[in-house]
């Protein structure tokens, strides 16, 4: 390609003898007798600007100015018969590439510099082409890696389905041998949404309450819990074995890196606020609100659920039992809330789903 050059002298004898020795050299010319004109018609094809200082409309210092403004980046000389050394500084601070002086006397000199700037704009032009040719190449591959974490998003939500599925279909089948614990599960959830949606924990905090509720007595898959349906009160050997459960579902769930927070939960939802609970003997601050949350409406359904040993109480006798264990065993804002909520509290369909949790969001709003 032939190199384009822009000339700008006020002077017809100068740009006819400038332009016709560009030309000589193999350049293509586009002159002007103004420095307002450089502004409209240069454009992105043009390799070098040759400036005259002196101009009456607009000089060469406004029009590198206007040039500068444009961004084009293309060198400018300055070809001058003023060739005062302030001249020179400020155009070099102004950003021009190089400062000549007329006439022109030295051919070779004037053609060199002339081959020195047009590099300089081909690396400009090779540097822009490359940055262009790394932004596509960096926007191509996020657009690959993006859509390679939907994949792999797609993938861990599948499965965490498949697990959850699958761990609820163990729980269903555990709560089906034994006639005093089914729904269990199901009401301890419900119960736990219940007051989670009463006390305004987060979306994402309501979903892993969800989840660990539905697990938490998970650990009783792996326990021999007959004796749980024996006619009388436990013995201390049975009672410790009936112990074992939280631990055990919390190693359970350990595996699964999904369910960290629902891992704590399971594993402490007998603690209590004195910390005379098992396993850990946790209290009070040591216990985050969703636990706490569990450690009460567990209570509660054990409470109103029948036991072969023992008559289940009614709704107020429960609350009001809850409410009188408050700070020994149930945290306060936790009972008080759930003591508010149950009042009106109607199960309305599978606790399990996340269209029961959106259901149940939506009705609380209303």
């Amino acid at each position: 390609m032939r190199t384009k050059i822009l000339v700008a002298d006020d002077d017809k004898m100068v740009r006819t003898t400038v332009s016709k020795i560009l030309e000589m050299f193999g350049h293509e010319v586009v002159s002007v007798n103004d420095g307002k004109y450089v502004a409209e018609i240069v454009d992105d094809s043009f390799d070098v600007i040759l400036l005259d200082i002196n101009m009456p409309g607009m000089d060469g210092f406004e029009t590198i100015e206007a040039l500068n403004l444009l961004d084009y980046d293309i060198p400018v000389i300055f070809l001058t018969g003023a060739g005062s050394m302030d001249y020179a500084v400020k155009a070099i601070n102004l950003g021009a590439y190089d400062f000549l002086t007329k006439p022109i006397e030295d051919l070779d000199i004037f053609n060199v510099k002339i081959r020195r700037a047009i590099e300089k704009r081909m690396f400009i032009r090779r540097e822009v082409h490359y940055k262009q040719e790394l932004e596509d190449d960096v926007r191509a591959k996020a657009i690959e890696l993006e859509k390679t974490n939907k994949l792999l998003l797609q993938y861990s939500h599948s499965l965490e389905n498949a697990t959850v599925q699958l761990m609820s279909s163990l729980q269903n089948a555990m709560e089906e041998k034994d006639f005093y614990t089914a729904g269990h599960t199901m009401r301890v959830t419900e119960y736990a949404v219940l007051l989670g949606v009463a006390m305004n924990v987060s979306e994402n905090d309501l979903v892993i309450l969800r989840r660990a509720a539905q697990f938490h007595d998970i650990g009783k898959l792996v326990i021999d819990l007959s004796c749980i349906q024996k006619p009388g009160k436990l013995n201390d050997e049975e009672w410790a074995l009936i112990r074992k459960h939280p631990v055990v579902g919390a190693n359970i769930i350990k595996p699964l890196g999904f369910m960290d927070r629902e891992h704590f939960i399971i594993r402490h939802h007998h603690e209590r606020m004195d910390g005379k609970g098992y396993p850990d003997g946790l209290k009070g601050d040591d216990l985050d609100v969703l636990t706490k949350i569990l450690i009460v409406v567990d209570s509660y359904d054990a409470m109103t659920s029948r036991r072969n040993y023992r008559r289940n109480m009614t709704m107020m006798e429960a609350v009001e039992e809850l409410n009188s264990c408050v700070e020994s065993q149930f945290d306060k804002e936790c009972v008080l809330a759930f003591s508010e909520a149950i009042v009106d509290f109607t199960s309305t369909g599978d606790a399990f789903s996340r269209e029961y949790l959106e259901k149940f969001n939506i009705e609380q709003e209303n």
